[in-house]
């Protein structure tokens, strides 16, 4: 009899460790809360009929890259990968813009005398970006496969974005490319460790592109399920639980939550642990105030550049990031804030009726932030495409609290379910990463290694552990085990 596994929740990271621990021959079976699965990797209508936007994320460079989802072969279970023409761009105020292009070489020779300094921070990671992502995306604390590169990228990765982009470039061009691709980290750019998101998004948009998913991201999970039946797992969907109680005593169980929920569901195993203690001090990063829209045609971009991309960074300069990542950070919302922008119907127009278009944005405000900043991301947003608003049919927006709402992993708003800081990065959630002091438990969220991102190396490497656990109870207690 084949032994038995429950995986709660259905994100990315919890069908990633249903589908290994299914592949091991585990019989498994996914709870998930919603009628829906996916929890951020969603997409539906949200504005008009006929209008398809994702819910959460909606740009795949690490889903393309993921050693996990790339041996599943996603492309043959009905995800079809896009690639705009470019992966980003960045406008400025004067007109122009920035565009990183696929290639380096072509992006360096936009960036004027800061080119050379763009193509020997890129270069080396690109050449050998399969290399660095297996180290990247394993836990936290292991033998690195490569440790040579991988001390040449930490040296870089550990230092303040703001402090690599003056050491490194001397032109506002490139300072305001980098300062949005560190941006990604919901850090400020003075924080340690900024420069690492910078260094793998930038690495991860010249290596693979920035896809983006044909027909909705939620093809993806739809993709990730059809994977755990054939593996003989099943989904569960509108099962809440509650409690660990609830489950049927499964000999293991992976809990793809955060550690808020999880403190709640393991209420009573955990009571008077220092573990507990553990995940209450766990710290939650800045929210996303999220909108969407539908539109009567493209964005106008002055800058016509933009119209090649499918992310646009909109803040205008280096400093003027900085300040709106500081200030979130300091409890305010900024009034220029730093809007990540997607635009998926110019390149995917299944998203949109015949000459209407899709566009999706959110900006980095405090955790739980209950206001509206619909009227400041707008404003950005006509600031480098003036008449932009007269362009809307309709629009949607998500406050922080809606978001967690709709998926409890994002706490807050927080959506890489918490705030990649020193500490936090190198014990995340606490020493233990994925494992509990409960047995046969284990944590599989994106609170866990390598953290945020639509990868699924977060499930796929706490399933390793469990495993592995198994096999040593069967041989140690002559426990069951796989067939």
């Amino acid at each position: 009899m084949a032994a038995r596994a429950a995986v709660i929740g259905s994100g990315p990271n919890g069908l990633a460790a249903a589908i290994s621990l299914a592949q091991a021959g585990l019989a498994v079976e996914v709870h998930e809360a919603a009628a829906i699965p996916g929890g951020g990797v969603r997409s539906g209508e949200l504005t008009l009929p006929g209008f398809i936007h994702d819910f959460g994320s909606a740009v795949y460079g690490l889903g393309v890259a993921s050693p996990f989802f790339s041996e599943l072969r996603l492309d043959l279970l009905g995800v079809k990968w896009i690639n705009p023409a470019a992966p980003l761009a960045h406008p400025l105020d004067d007109g122009s813009a920035i565009v990183l292009e696929q290639d380096v070489a072509a992006t360096a020779s936009n960036l004027g005398r800061d080119g050379a300094a763009y193509r020997e921070l890129f270069q080396p990671l690109v050449e050998n970006w399969d290399e660095l992502l297996s180290d990247v995306l394993r836990p936290i604390l292991h033998v690195p496969e490569h440790p040579l590169l991988l001390a040449k990228f930490g040296l870089r990765a550990f230092q303040p974005a703001a402090l690599l982009v003056k050491t490194a470039f001397g032109g506002v061009r490139a300072r305001a490319l980098f300062g949005g691709l560190a941006s990604h980290s919901l850090l400020t750019l003075e924080a340690p460790l900024s420069s690492a998101f910078g260094l793998m998004l930038g690495a991860s948009a010249h290596a693979t592109g920035w896809p983006v998913a044909g027909g909705g991201a939620q093809t993806i999970t739809d993709a990730l399920v059809l994977a755990l039946t054939r593996f003989g797992g099943r989904m569960i969907t509108d099962s809440h639980i509650n409690s660990l109680d609830e489950l049927d005593k499964p000999d293991v169980t992976l809990c793809d939550i955060s550690p808020k929920q999880f403190l709640r569901i393991a209420a009573r195993q955990l009571a008077g642990r220092p573990f507990a203690d553990l995940l209450r001090q766990y710290k939650y990063g800045p929210g996303a105030f999220k909108m969407d829209w539908a539109l009567s045609e493209p964005i106008p971009w002055r800058a016509k550049e933009c119209l090649r991309a499918g992310t646009v960074h909109l803040c205008g300069t280096l400093e003027e990031i900085a300040a709106s990542e500081r200030a979130v950070h300091d409890g305010k919302a900024p009034t220029k804030p730093f809007v990540l922008l997607v635009q998926p119907s110019l390149f995917d127009s299944s998203r949109a009726p015949a000459g209407r278009h899709t566009a999706w944005a959110y900006c980095h405000v405090p955790n739980g932030w209950p206001h509206s900043v619909e009227r400041q991301i707008e404003d950005q947003i006509e600031r480098f495409a003036p008449g932009f608003r007269e362009c809307v049919l309709a629009r949607s927006s998500l406050s922080p609290r809606d978001l967690e709402r709709s998926d409890g992993n994002l706490v807050g708003g927080d959506v890489n379910c918490g705030l990649p800081n020193l500490n936090q990065f190198l014990f995340r959630p606490t020493w233990r990463q994925y494992g509990t002091p409960l047995k046969g438990v284990y944590l599989c969220s994106a609170a866990t290694p390598p953290g945020g991102g639509v990868h699924g190396m977060c499930g796929y490497n706490a399933a390793q552990m469990a495993l592995r656990w198994m096999d040593r109870e069967r041989r140690v207690n002559g426990r069951r085990t796989v067939n």
